[in-house]
């Protein structure tokens, strides 16, 4: 029984450690109740172009969009966290060996941001973590066989205010697509991305 028990443990530390870094960074990141400055105008909806780059030689754009139904949690060891949702629409453009094929996507998210010690007041800093579902039209693409056409899409990503008031921000994320499981195919992809958010 505690073979079996301890197998179970190592299995939870593997899949924790190796398989979803982002969820762990997130989870370290937020744990601290940190002096900052205030989240954005939780009245405003938002609008965001992201570029992406990542597996397999593919490229994508990614028009995003955040309606002003924001809510302020006080989570206990975090303080104040922001949950936002935002809904996406995906142009994936691949490169290389799989030349002028692309497919395109949408995504569904619930968005977390936390307010970060600032080097400045003009700039701002902001960390986001979400883990939403995403719908693609192929299942198979850049030769890569993704195992589904639904998708969980994680997100980590820091957000720099352009002011004070940060109506502007640019954000740097890694991307994580993954089928969790629902096929025995489920390769993943992975996408480093830039994007420019403008509330309104």
């Amino acid at each position: 029984m505690q073979i079996s028990n301890l197998t179970f443990n190592k299995s939870i530390l593997h899949f924790i450690i190796f398989t979803r870094p982002t969820v762990l960074l997130a989870i370290i990141l937020l744990s601290f109740q940190i002096a900052a400055v205030q989240l954005p105008d939780k009245e405003k909806q938002a609008v965001g172009v992201e570029y992406m780059t990542g597996t397999g030689d593919m490229h994508g754009v990614r028009i995003a969009y955040r309606p002003s139904y924001n809510h302020d949690l006080d989570i206990p060891l975090i303080g104040i966290t922001r949950l936002s949702w935002e809904t996406s629409l995906n142009l994936f453009d691949l490169h290389g060996s799989a030349r002028n094929e692309a497919t395109y996507g949408i995504s569904v998210s619930p968005v977390f941001s936390k307010s970060l010690p600032n080097i400045s007041h003009n700039y701002p800093l902001t960390l986001e973590f979400g883990i939403g579902v995403a719908y693609v039209h192929e299942e198979k693409f850049g030769g890569v066989d993704i195992g589904s056409l639904y998708q969980f899409e994680d997100r980590i990503g820091l957000l720099i205010g352009l002011n004070e008031n940060q109506n502007s921000e640019i954000a740097i994320r890694y991307i994580h697509y993954s089928n969790g499981g629902l096929n025995t195919k489920n390769p993943g992809l992975d996408f480093l991305s830039m994007a420019y958010v403008y509330r309104f």
